[in-house]
């Protein structure tokens, strides 16, 4: 077997072990059910935006998809993020145009940029503390209803080609230690969708066009971690 065939059968069996059905919009093509009540908040940067994928492909939007099948009436998520943000930007947009209510669940996927372009980890610290407290606010003061998601290894894609791969996993690994750490101490949940992110590596049918970001197929594989962290918060009664 070829390293691309490889990585290509190691896709499908993520993404069958997850129990998902392959379809070219992700997840699942369910269109919302009457009478959905609990409001999802996704908090982050281009990986939560969904850069160069369809709208529908979002894992966000994904996840509530593949909640919805399983009987968990969840609203698709209101989305703050942008490619490109780091920690202080995402906290800034909050600011300008902060979201009203609360939410029943929200997820937090942030840090990225912060190591691409060589921040400090102790800021990272500081400000992912902070915009973990922001999310747990809106979810009602209930960290236990605030899902982290880790930073992927951007460095395993073709992107990265000619890059020090190894460097790049080393710092994503002491943000990620940082983001799960935080996450434990305020009490929230955490998904590591790292490891996922590194299985799939270059393969084509990872990545977008742009040989970066994740295609629609990679989000799904990433449910195989998500949707079980966020079944248990949103199946209690």
């Amino acid at each position: 077997m070829t390293l691309e065939r490889g990585r290509r059968f190691t896709l499908l069996l993520l993404l069958l072990g997850a129990g998902i059905a392959l379809s070219p919009f992700g997840a699942s093509a369910r269109a919302r059910p009457m009478g959905s009540h609990m409001r999802y908040l996704a908090l982050g940067d281009s990986y939560t935006i969904g850069e160069a994928v369809p709208e529908a492909s979002r894992w966000p939007r994904q996840l509530a998809a593949a909640l919805r099948g399983k009987g968990i009436e969840l609203e698709d998520p209101q989305i703050i993020a942008r490619t490109g943000w780091t920690t202080d930007e995402l906290d800034a947009a909050i600011g300008a145009a902060p979201p009203h209510g609360s939410y029943a669940f929200v997820t937090l996927l942030i840090g990225v940029n912060n190591q691409y372009r060589g921040r400090d980890r102790g800021e990272y610290r500081a400000q992912f503390r902070h915009l973990l407290g922001r999310a747990i606010h809106f979810a009602g003061a209930h960290a236990a209803h605030v899902l982290v998601v880790s930073i992927p290894d951007w460095g395993a894609t073709a992107f990265a080609a000619g890059r020090d791969r190894d460097r790049i996993a080393r710092e994503i690994d002491a943000f990620n230690a940082i983001a799960r750490e935080e996450t434990a101490q305020a009490g929230a949940r955490f998904a590591d969708i790292t490891p996922v992110s590194r299985a799939l590596g270059a393969s084509p049918d990872a990545l977008a066009a742009d040989g970066l970001h994740p295609s629609a197929l990679a989000y799904t594989a990433w449910l195989s971690v998500i949707t079980p962290a966020a079944t248990a918060i949103l199946a209690q009664p």
